[in-house]
């Protein structure tokens, strides 16, 4: 159950992030298939993120630590722009133009991902 209130949570904040981000686009002719491409793209964020992210933090820990953290959001920007090439790859409408609009989202989804966890009570 917590891994599907997860996967909405992130599909929340990635609408929000196309929303706010003019980079982000999520294309469909009805609201139903949107929802669907959004609710498979963050499946395949928190798939990415799972995979990737712990083996970037461990390989990466001294630019953590020089960067005070700052590099977390150059490597969720990467992880950003990987799940819009594979969303590309699975044919599915999500699409994130550039480094900054890469930039802009993650931090939209880790913001917003933080703020419905907390509105949630999830741990």
């Amino acid at each position: 159950m917590k891994i599907i209130i997860k996967v909405l949570i992130v599909a929340a904040s990635l609408w929000v992030a196309e929303l706010l981000v003019d980079g982000i686009t999520v294309s469909g002719d009805t609201t139903p298939k949107r929802i669907g491409t959004l609710l498979a793209v963050a499946f395949v964020f928190g798939l990415v993120n799972a995979v990737l992210k712990p083996i970037i933090k461990t390989i990466g820990c001294a630019f953590y630590v020089l960067t005070l953290g700052l590099f977390a959001l150059v490597v969720n920007a990467g992880l950003l722009l990987l799940t819009s090439w594979i969303a590309d790859q699975l044919d599915l409408s999500f699409h994130v133009t550039g480094f900054w609009a890469a930039l802009w989202g993650a931090v939209i989804v880790g913001v917003v991902s933080w703020l419905l966890d907390l509105v949630l009570g999830r741990d």
